[in-house]
């Protein structure tokens, strides 16, 4: 009873933990949000009337249901998606606002002047309240006293990896591992573990008592699931999360994940990120076609002069289309601006540096990626991404596909006119296999950690990865 006691306690703390979290960096945005929108009607009409008052009074009542679906104040968000988050939140806090100003006939009460300035220094405000909340939020969550307790059963090296790389975080504390001599049956060699071993598993309830343990990993290989069972069937009358972590080390995964499918477990070894969460996929192509929209606008002026100077480089199409592999092997035809002179070639053979099948023209918006421009229209016709693994040709794909493992799992996800190997350095001419496998190894990984955060962060540092290159 006394071990009940203790985890419960525990156990809340996070919880707790969580939710206050969430109140502080809310209420402090919506204090801040009212506060402007007082202070711009005072400013606009010296006070503030009953339609603003009804205002400040419904704006937090939408706001608080649409910031909670958003995971707006997570902890565990980075600072570009934990923004994005705040970006859209309130957003749709406006749009549904308008709706009801709409269908109600009161939004000719308001002033435009004030409800824009509201609106976009609304936004900045809690912009920068996040920012300077969030950090502290995660150190105040990272304290001793709101952690729980872990352990893990095994000393092999799955064991020894989880220790080092995730058990130490803002909600856990590793007490060490708990080694078990009556396993191993798998053969895997025992190692020595970088965390401490705090006993045997013959004495796992005397251990759980004396370290306060929460939660139990059992890192053991498939090979030893009798003991598993066996391990899982005994800790039953104790109040201790217990979750096995099966060996698949051996495996190559691809945003892997475990669900319930039938009321079973099931584990996704190989899953596309556009089918297995529609809502964000959906949120990906939405951004890709408005800011391919704005950048075909305001590139206008870089498309034209680039037309007429391929042009008159030398005779042929402004375009040049050649058929790629996109998403999911499907084929279609790439857009760039012509670099190279017009030729027969039997076989699509890679440009390299000095290549003399390269215009002087060409050269130059090769150099400076302005070739690949046309590809936002790639990206309008939804063929393309804006971030995703670059598009290969058929030909190139066929030739490396037995010489580098998992290669076809790049078009799992559509590719983009930049890419997390473009930005790492993995640009242009691919010389070896080696050096085609390391773009590979990029964009696989790209593909297991996609989210819309990482595609701004893409973005944000392509133009600098770009400049770098022009300037060599």
């Amino acid at each position: 009873m006394e071990i009940a006691l203790k985890y419960m306690n525990q156990r809340q703390a996070p919880q707790y933990q969580r939710g206050l979290t969430f109140y502080i960096q809310w209420l402090t945005a919506m204090g801040l949000v009212m506060a402007l929108l007082a202070s711009l009607v005072i400013n606009k009409n010296g006070q503030v009337d009953q339609a603003y008052r009804l205002l400040m009074l419904i704006t937090p009542l939408v706001a608080f249901p649409v910031y909670s679906i958003f995971q707006v104040y997570n902890r565990h968000s980075a600072y570009l998606s934990g923004a994005w988050k705040v970006g859209l939140a309130w957003l749709t806090v406006l749009t549904v606002l308008s709706v009801v100003g709409f269908f109600s006939k009161t939004g000719i009460i308001f002033s435009r002047e004030v409800i824009f300035l509201w609106a976009v220094l609304g936004g900045a405000l809690q912009l920068l309240a996040f920012c300077s909340l969030h950090k502290l939020v995660r150190l105040w969550c990272a304290r001793d006293q709101y952690k729980i307790t872990t352990a893990i059963i095994g000393t092999g090296p799955l064991a020894d990896r989880l220790g080092k790389t995730s058990l130490n975080n803002d909600f856990e504390r590793l007490a060490g591992l708990i080694s078990c001599n009556a396993c191993n049956r798998s053969g895997e060699p025992e190692i020595a573990p970088s965390q401490a071993i705090l006993g045997d598993v013959s004495q796992l309830r005397v251990l759980i008592d004396r370290h306060g343990i929460n939660k139990l990993y059992i890192a053991l290989s498939m090979a030893d699931a009798e003991k598993i069972e066996e391990l899982y069937i005994d800790l039953l009358d104790i109040n201790v999360d217990v979750v096995w972590l099966p060996s698949l080390q051996g495996l190559m995964l691809f945003n892997h994940s475990i669900s319930s499918v039938a009321g079973m477990p099931a584990i996704h070894l190989n899953e596309s990120p556009l089918t297995s969460n529609r809502r964000l996929a959906l949120m990906k192509t939405v951004v890709d076609k408005v800011l391919s929209a704005l950048a075909i606008i305001a590139l206008s002026p870089v498309f034209v002069v680039t037309a007429i100077a391929v042009k008159q480089s030398s005779p042929g199409p402004i375009l040049f289309k050649q058929k790629r592999h996109g998403w999911n092997g499907e084929i279609f035809e790439v857009w760039k601006f012509r670099s190279m002179y017009l030729h027969d070639a039997d076989e699509v053979k890679q440009a390299y540096k000095d290549d003399t099948r390269i215009t002087k023209v060409g050269k130059f918006i090769r150099r400076w990626s302005i070739d690949e421009l046309p590809q936002f229209f790639n990206v309008l016709m939804g063929d393309m991404s804006l971030v995703g693994p670059r598009p290969h040709a058929v030909e190139h794909n066929s030739y490396y596909m037995d010489k580098i493992e998992a290669y076809m799992a790049r078009h799992r996800i559509k590719p983009g006119i930049t890419g997390l190997a473009q930005i790492s350095g993995c640009r242009g001419e691919t010389e070896t296999v080696a050096c085609m496998k390391a773009r590979v190894e990029y964009d696989l990984s790209y593909i297991n950690s996609w989210s819309i955060g990482l595609d701004f962060k893409i973005l944000l540092k392509t133009p600098v990865s770009l400049f770098a290159k022009g300037i060599r």
